[in-house]
C-alpha cells in the first residue's frame, strides 16, 4: 500500500511568504538556510525550523502549505460504516487528485479519465462525479470538489461524515431554563443536608414560576427529569454523602498546584485532625484523641507528632514547634533518660519495646523556613505567632475552607489511618458505617503516643514514598529518610537546630515577683534553695515593673521555671506541696478542683485542701464531668518529660520510712526518668 503521493510540501526559490507582517520572497536556499528579500528590498537569513516556528508566518502563493497530520485515534469512535465509505472516498479523491488510487501500486498506469497529463482537473472532477452517479451515489463535481479539499488539509479524518460523530448534550433536549434552575438548586443545597430528588424538582418548580411566571416554562417527565438530574448532579454527591459533597465544592475551580519544595524545611505543613482510635484515658474512660503532626514537603518526613486528649491549645502547636527544632538527644534530660536511673521498670524492657532510645538521633530534624496553617485558632494564635516570628519562621495561612492549600498533611492523615490507626486495637474506622458492632479501648493515650513514635521511626521514615521520586532515578521511590540525605547533598549545607535550653523557650510565659515564700501563680507557690538571691528583689526589667520571667508547663503545674535576668539562666522551682500530689496535673484540673471547694462553701485559696482534692481527682475521680478532667490530665502527660525535675520530698509517715529500708537492703534497678513521677508512691499503679 502506497502512501499520499505528492501531498507533500516543499519550499522552493520564488515562493512568498508573510513574516512579521511583511512579504518575503525565498530568493536562496542553502542546507537549512532560507535566504529571503522582504518588500523594501532588504535580504536576511533565517534557518527554516526558526521561519516555521515563527508567529505569523504563513505562506502566500501555496494554498494549503504543509499537510496536518489526520486525528488518527478520533477514527476509532467513527461508526464502522461510516469509517468504509471514508475509505471508498479516500480512493475516489486521491484518484482525482493524483490519477491513481491511494491504495495502487506505483507502476499502476492511470485510468484515461483521470490522467492528470491529459486531463485537467475540473475534467477529472466531472468525471468521477458521473461514474459515482453511475454507482448510485448522488454527488456533484462540486462535491467531489469539496471532498478533495477537505481530503488535502484533514486526511481520512475530513472524509468523515461528522454528523455521525458529534458529542451528545448531556442534557439531551432539555429547554435551558430548566437546566438553569437545576444546577442552581443543586449549587444552593451544597450546605444543607441531603434530600431526594423529588425535593429537588419541587424546588425547582417553585423557582421556574417565580422567575418566569407559571406555566410559561413546562417541566419534563418525572423520568425524563430524573435523566435531567443524573446528568448535571454527576460527581457532586448531591445526593450522597454531605461531607464528601462540601468536600468537593470546596475543590479549587482552577488548575491544581500542588506544593512542592526543593530542600528540607522549604515548606512544612502543620495541621490537627482527631484519631480514629479510641483510647482509655482513665478509670475506664474512653476518647479519642487529637494528631498533630508537621510534615516537610520536600522529604515527607513527620517532623514531630503531638498526641493529646480532645481540645489541643496553642501551647500543644508551640509544643509541636519546639519537637521540631530540639532533637530528643539535645533535650534536657535526655542523658539521663539513656543512663537509665530513676523508675521502677527495667531498662533492658524499655530497650525492646522503645526503639526510639536507638534510633530516635538519627531521626532527620528539619528547621522549618515556611509553616503552612490552616485557620484553627490553635494555629493563629499569639503563642503560636509569636514563637514562629522569633525563631525567623514565615507563617502561611491556607484559604478558609480550602484543605487543599495542605494537601500533603491531608493526605498524610489518610496514611496515618491506613497504615497505622487500622492495626490498632480500638480502631473506629472514618465514620460511623465503618466502624465495627463492638470496639473497645485497650490502649492508653500514653502508650498510644509511644507507640505511634515509634512507628514514624520504624516504618514511616524509612518506607518507600510513591511520590519521593528523583529525576535521575524515576523507577525508584525513596524513603522519607533517603529524601533527606539526598536534598541536604543538593543544597550543600545543614540547618543547625536550636539548643536544649531553647526547648523551655517555647513554654507559655507569666510575670511574677519571688516573695520570701517564694512564687505564687493562681493560688500555688513554688519555692527552691535557688530562688534565695531572687527574694523580694526586683529583675530589672522596667517594662514588667521589675517582675520575673515565669515559664511553665500548662500540663504539668508541679514545677516551674524561672529566667535569672541577670545570669540568663533557668531555675527549676517545684511546688511546694508536691509532695501532696502523687502525679502531675494540668491546670484545668487545677480550676475545677477550685470550683468544686466554692460550691461545697470552701475556702478556694487553700493549697493543701486544693491538693487534696487534686489527688481525689487523679486517683478515685467522681463520677461525670470530673472523670474526664481527671482523665484528661492523665493523659496529656509524656512518658519522659523534657526537663529533668528535681527529686520529689517524700512524705513522712511509715510508709516513707519502709521504703528507705527497702532501699538500704534491696537498691532499685537502673531505669529510665518519668520527671516528677514518684516511683515510690505510684510504682502499684503501673
Amino acid at each position: 500500500m502506497t502512501g499520499r503521493p505528492g501531498l507533500r510540501a516543499a519550499l522552493r526559490v520564488g515562493d512568498r511568504l508573510r513574516l512579521d507582517d511583511r512579504l518575503h520572497t525565498v530568493v536562496g536556499l542553502s542546507g537549512t538556510t532560507v535566504r529571503l528579500i522582504d518588500e523594501a528590498g532588504t535580504a536576511s537569513l533565517v534557518l527554516l525550523s526558526h521561519l516555521l516556528a515563527a508567529d505569523g508566518f504563513e505562506f502566500v502563493d501555496q494554498g494549503e502549505g504543509p499537510p496536518r497530520m489526520p486525528p488518527f485515534a478520533l477514527l476509532d469512535v467513527v461508526p464502522k460504516q461510516e469509517a468504509e465509505r471514508a475509505e471508498a472516498w479516500e480512493r475516489h479523491v486521491t484518484e482525482v487528485e493524483f490519477g491513481r488510487p491511494v491504495d495502487a501500486s506505483a507502476d499502476t498506469a492511470p485510468r484515461p479519465e483521470y490522467d492528470p497529463a491529459v486531463r485537467t482537473l475540473q475534467e477529472r472532477e466531472a468525471a468521477k462525479a458521473a461514474e459515482l452517479s453511475g454507482l448510485g451515489w448522488k454527488v456533484s463535481a462540486v462535491t467531489v470538489r469539496r471532498m478533495r479539499k477537505r481530503y488535502r488539509e484533514q486526511g481520512l479524518w475530513g472524509l468523515v461524515d461528522h454528523r455521525k460523530t458529534r458529542l451528545s448534550s448531556p442534557t439531551g433536549r432539555a429547554d435551558g431554563r430548566v437546566v438553569e434552575a437545576v444546577a442552581e438548586v443543586l449549587a444552593a443545597q451544597v450546605d444543607e443536608s441531603t434530600g431526594t430528588r423529588g425535593r429537588l424538582r419541587r424546588r425547582v418548580e417553585a423557582l421556574l414560576i417565580e422567575r418566569h411566571g407559571p406555566g410559561v416554562v413546562p417541566m419534563p417527565s418525572k423520568s425524563a427529569f430524573y435523566r435531567l438530574v443524573e446528568a448535571v448532579s454527576a460527581g457532586t454527591h448531591a445526593f450522597g454523602e454531605a461531607t464528601s459533597r462540601r468536600s468537593q465544592a470546596r475543590r479549587p475551580q482552577g488548575v491544581f498546584t500542588p506544593s512542592s519544595a526543593c530542600r528540607p524545611g522549604e515548606m512544612v505543613q502543620i495541621d490537627t485532625t482527631p484519631l480514629d482510635v479510641m483510647v482509655v484515658l482513665d478509670d475506664g474512660v474512653t476518647g479519642r484523641a487529637e494528631l498533630t503532626i508537621g510534615i516537610d514537603v520536600a522529604t515527607r518526613t513527620i517532623c514531630a507528632a503531638v498526641l493529646r486528649p480532645s481540645g489541643t491549645k496553642a501551647v500543644d502547636a508551640s509544643l509541636l514547634l519546639a519537637k521540631m527544632l530540639v532533637p530528643e538527644p539535645m533535650r534536657p534530660g535526655w542523658a539521663d533518660a539513656l543512663a537509665m536511673s530513676a523508675t521502677l521498670i527495667p531498662h533492658a524492657r524499655l530497650l525492646g519495646i522503645d526503639a526510639r532510645l536507638e534510633q530516635a538521633a538519627a531521626k532527620p530534624v528539619i528547621v522549618p523556613e515556611m509553616i503552612g496553617i490552616d485557620h484553627g485558632k490553635v494555629f493563629v494564635s499569639d503563642t503560636f505567632l509569636s514563637a514562629c516570628r522569633s525563631l525567623g519562621i514565615s507563617v502561611q495561612p491556607s484559604r478558609p475552607a480550602t484543605p487543599t492549600d495542605k494537601g500533603v498533611v491531608e493526605r498524610t492523615f489518610s496514611s496515618i489511618n491506613t497504615l497505622f490507626c487500622q492495626h490498632v486495637a480500638g480502631y473506629t474506622g472514618s465514620n460511623v458505617t465503618r466502624r465495627g458492632e463492638r470496639v473497645e479501648a485497650v490502649w492508653t493515650l500514653t502508650e498510644l503516643s509511644d507507640l505511634f513514635q515509634e512507628w514514624i521511626v520504624a516504618c514511616w521514615q524509612q518506607r518507600p514514598h510513591d511520590g519521593l521520586r528523583s529525576p535521575f532515578l524515576p523507577g525508584r521511590a525513596m524513603s522519607p529518610n533517603d529524601a533527606y540525605a539526598l536534598l541536604v547533598a543538593r543544597t550543600g549545607y545543614l540547618p543547625l537546630p536550636l539548643s536544649g535550653q531553647d526547648y523551655l523557650e517555647l513554654l507559655p510565659a507569666v510575670w511574677r515577683s519571688v516573695n520570701d515564700y517564694g512564687i505564687r501563680i493562681d493560688h500555688r507557690t513554688y519555692d527552691c534553695v535557688e530562688l534565695g538571691p531572687l527574694r523580694r528583689r526586683p529583675s530589672g526589667v522596667d517594662a514588667k515593673g521589675g517582675l520575673w520571667e515565669v515559664h511553665y508547663d500548662p500540663y504539668d503545674l508541679s514545677q516551674v521555671w524561672v529566667r535569672d535576668a541577670r545570669t540568663g539562666q533557668w531555675i527549676t522551682a517545684p511546688w511546694t506541696h508536691r509532695h501532696l500530689v502523687s502525679a502531675p496535673f494540668a491546670d484545668f484540673t487545677w480550676r475545677r478542683a477550685r470550683e468544686l471547694l466554692t460550691l461545697r462553701g470552701m475556702d478556694d485559696t487553700d493549697q493543701a485542701v486544693v491538693a487534696s482534692v487534686v489527688e481525689q481527682l487523679l486517683t478515685r475521680a467522681e463520677t461525670g464531668p470530673d472523670r474526664r478532667i481527671a482523665a484528661r490530665t492523665r493523659a496529656a502527660l509524656e512518658p519522659a518529660r523534657p526537663v529533668a525535675a528535681l527529686a520529689p520530698t517524700p512524705p513522712g509517715g511509715p510508709d516513707s520510712q519502709d521504703d528507705e529500708e527497702d532501699t538500704g537492703t534491696d537498691p532499685p534497678s537502673n531505669v529510665i526518668p518519668f520527671g516528677v513521677f514518684d516511683a515510690f508512691t505510684d510504682g502499684s499503679r503501673l
